[in-house]
């Protein structure tokens, strides 16, 4: 049988195969080196390599980034991680105008090759300020690649690939994702940016998800199949740079689009998709594009809201039914996606 991994071994996976590697890799950030391990992903590093390559932080995110900036000029691979990725809004500066525009400025003989782990928090009351998804923004700055793989194959390859980039990568890991698994190669791999997955093959309307609403697209698929429907997932990995002929493609045998994002829908990442289709497959479109994303109003604390604000595999199948003009009333499975983590945090 197939050798499977969690998400969060497969992360730890990959950070103790680069460390092996290079022995100028080392990982460092807010409770990096406690018995959790941010969540189990870095405590085997840590058992291995001690606390000369793995090391706890104050909380100074902009400083730390700076840090990890001066040592990867001076031949260091930096592993900077943010238990939640809003903690990274802190640090938008260095990464923005030092990280992202090094290369260009110095006319790309010189590079800035630090990977930046960010965790997208959901469930458990995360609230306001602990579960936005800040790919859009991010993305939107020229010179950083941002990827969100959303399966433990993937993010083992994504992890290794940045350590060998000469670019700044930012990896945001959804919390949703930390206990499902998937096979794992247990050899050193890479995965190339900007080359999308197809997650599932199919023909009637394209779904390009990320993160955990590939998971959600999939569940969609699953019980769509059921009466007749066929969707297709792409999964981009990366969506800077983004795959857009995968895309194209895609749209160029179904007609129909579904983008699915882990955030808002205004100046987001479903924004991008659906003027990739407009650009570059609006002759090939047979009906509107459908978004799906968060409402625009900060996330809630309370579950019940909570349950309502995020959306799900069922928000996909009703833009299914409406893209294809379905009369029949969706019929949903009993089993649901759910989410396994119960904090605290």
């Amino acid at each position: 049988m197939a050798r499977q991994l969690t998400y969060a071994q497969a992360i730890s996976e990959a950070l103790l195969q680069g460390m092996e590697q290079d022995p100028n890799v080392f990982i460092f950030g807010l409770g990096v080196d406690d018995h959790k391990g941010v969540f189990g992903t870095t405590r085997e590093a840590f058992l291995k390599f001690g606390a000369a390559r793995v090391f706890d932080t104050p909380a100074s995110e902009n400083a730390l980034t700076g840090i990890a900036i001066g040592a990867a000029l001076n031949g260091k691979r930096p592993v900077l991680v943010h238990a939640r990725n809003d903690f990274m809004f802190l640090a938008l500066d260095q990464m923005v105008n030092n990280a992202a525009k090094w290369k260009y400025t110095y006319a790309g003989k010189s590079s800035v090759p630090i990977v930046v782990r960010g965790i997208i928090g959901k469930g458990w009351g995360q609230g306001p300020t602990h579960s936005q998804s800040i790919q859009s923004v991010l993305a939107h700055f020229p010179g950083m690649i941002v990827a969100m793989p959303s399966n433990a194959s993937d993010v083992k390859g994504v992890i290794l690939q940045a350590l060998k980039s000469d670019a700044p990568v930012v990896i945001l890991e959804h919390r949703s994702l930390y206990e499902i698994t998937s096979v794992v190669p247990q050899e050193y791999y890479t995965y190339s940016f900007g080359h999308a997955r197809m997650a599932r093959p199919g023909t009637d309307v394209t779904v390009v998800a990320t993160s955990w609403m590939v998971v959600q697209a999939l569940k969609a698929a699953e019980e769509l199949a059921k009466v007749g429907i066929s969707l297709e997932v792409i999964d981009p990995v990366t969506i800077q740079p983004l795959d857009q002929d995968t895309i194209v493609r895609s749209i160029q045998k179904t007609g129909r689009l579904i983008a699915a994002d882990t955030s808002w829908l205004s100046c987001g990442f479903s924004a991008e998709v659906a003027a990739v289709a407009a650009e570059h497959a609006f002759d090939h479109l047979k009906a509107p594009v459908k978004r799906i994303g968060w409402p625009h109003t900060p996330c809630p604390v309370s579950k019940a809201l909570e349950d309502q604000f995020y959306p799900t595999y069922e928000n996909i199948i009703h833009a299914t039914y409406e893209l294809l003009e379905r009369k029949d009333k969706p019929v949903f499975g009993d089993a649901k996606v759910t989410d396994t983590f119960v904090g605290p945090y």
